[in-house]
């Protein structure tokens, strides 16, 4: 069985043991680490393997050939995208200042895009200007650079934009939280409707709670793709990105779903999505 999924240590961790073959019952899978641009591509264009992560903002673009599955990927409070602007000032850079300007995003159908959208219509007069999409990894080197305005950035982002002397313009998961009450969807698990869905998502959360249980078991795997990233930010970045939610989405996790889809829908960036799709459950 094929399956597609970030590098990312939170990624390695979830799945360490499902594709090591830790998980009895499941079978071999051919592993393929893609940033999530691509992933997100291959799920809407129907050229993905049969299962994948993608973000969250993509799924009213594949939700007829794909599931999303109620585990395994990336919700939660504290852990939203930021944008991020050169350093230089003792003063928090102002949304104004955007107006017209290069921002780099990694993906344009990512959730971090959705969400800088969605923040950016309330907060910068008149409107961003060029949009880039480039790798999340090398958003943070052009902002220090002076390649582009400013950047949208993800994941260990969080706790290393410092080291390139950039300052935080906004977070954007503090700004959903505060203006939803809600936790923010970030990456989602899909798979493919024709496969058993209710064994795959077993044998995801197995996956889960094997990393929980046996931390030290993955943490060469997690090493060896995590980009030469500090052992300290690998472990704070699995802390942050996986928690309850990961291990199952629950009526919380699909109502902020359901929310951030449907106000995108609302200021006419997503298709609306039927909500039947949205929720599937194992019966």
């Amino acid at each position: 069985m094929k399956i597609a999924f970030s590098p990312c240590p939170n990624d390695t961790f979830v799945f360490h043991a499902l594709v090591h073959g830790l998980i009895p019952g499941a079978p071999e899978f051919d592993v393929t680490y893609a940033d999530i641009d691509i992933t997100n591509n291959w799920a809407i264009d129907r050229t993905g393997p049969e299962i994948l992560k993608i973000s969250y903002a993509a799924l009213p673009w594949v939700l007829e050939d794909y599931a999303l599955l109620p585990c395994g990927g990336a919700l939660g409070r504290g852990c939203g995208p930021l944008v991020l602007t050169q350093g230089g000032t003792a003063d928090k850079p102002d949304p104004a200042a955007l107006s017209g300007r290069r921002v780099a995003v990694p993906s344009e159908r990512s959730t971090a895009y959705l969400l800088f959208r969605l923040w950016a219509a309330r907060n910068v007069p008149g409107g961003v200007g060029e949009i880039v999409v480039m790798p999340f990894d090398k958003i943070m080197p052009a902002v220090r650079d002076g390649q582009i305005d400013a950047g949208l950035v993800i994941h260990e982002a969080r706790f290393t934009y410092p080291n390139y002397g950039l300052a935080m313009m906004t977070d954007l998961g503090s700004w959903w939280e505060e203006t939803t009450g809600l936790p923010i969807p970030l990456g989602a698990i899909i798979a493919r409707r024709s496969l058993n869905l209710k064994q795959i998502a077993e044998w995801i959360q197995n996956s889960v709670r094997y990393a929980w249980d046996h931390p030290e078991a993955s943490r060469s795997y997690i090493a060896s793709h995590a980009q030469e990233m500090a052992p300290e930010v690998t472990e704070a970045h699995i802390d942050l990105y996986v928690n309850e939610f990961t291990a199952e989405l629950g009526e919380e996790g699909y109502n902020a779903v359901s929310a951030l889809l449907n106000l995108a829908a609302d200021e006419g960036l997503v298709p609306r999505i039927d909500p039947s799709r949205l929720i599937w459950k194992p019966e």
